[in-house]
C-alpha cells in the first residue's frame, strides 16, 4: 500500500511539473494595435472645460454629486480624487463659451462653483 501511494505521488508530481511548461501564443491583427494607438492619441488631445461644484470627504462628495445629478440631469458628473479631497466636477465642454454659459447657470444653485480650464497637453 505504501508503494502505491509513493507511485501515485510521484506520478502526480511528474504531471504537475510537466504542466508548468506550457506556452501561450496570442495572434492578433496588427490593426488592433493601430486602432489602440489612435484611440490613445485622441484621448490625449481632448481638452475639456469642467465645472467643479464642491469637494470634501467621499461621503460629502457623493451627496453633492447626487444633488447635482438631480439639479442638472443633462450634465455628466464625476467624482475625482485630488489628494486629500474628493472633488465633484460636471460637464465636458469643448468651447469656452458653452462652458461659461453653463457655469453661470450652475453658480445660481452652487455659488462656490469654479470653472476649470483644460490642462495643456505636453505634446
Amino acid at each position: 500500500m505504501k508503494t502505491l501511494y509513493t507511485i501515485v505521488l510521484l506520478a502526480g508530481l511528474a504531471q504537475f511539473g510537466y504542466s508548468q511548461g506550457a506556452k501561450v501564443n496570442i495572434q492578433q491583427d496588427e490593426k488592433i494595435d493601430q486602432l489602440l494607438e489612435i484611440y490613445k492619441s485622441s484621448l490625449s488631445h481632448n481638452e475639456y472645460y469642467r465645472i467643479q461644484v464642491g469637494f470634501g470627504d467621499y461621503a460629502k462628495a457623493q451627496k453633492i454629486k447626487a444633488n447635482v445629478e438631480e439639479d442638472f440631469p443633462d450634465l455628466v458628473s464625476k467624482i475625482d480624487f485630488d489628494s486629500p479631497t474628493y472633488r465633484v466636477r460636471v460637464g465636458r465642454f469643448t468651447s469656452k463659451l458653452d462652458a461659461e454659459r453653463k457655469f453661470n447657470e450652475v453658480r445660481i444653485k452652487y455659488p462656490d462653483a469654479m470653472l476649470l480650464k483644460p490642462k495643456k497637453s505636453t505634446k
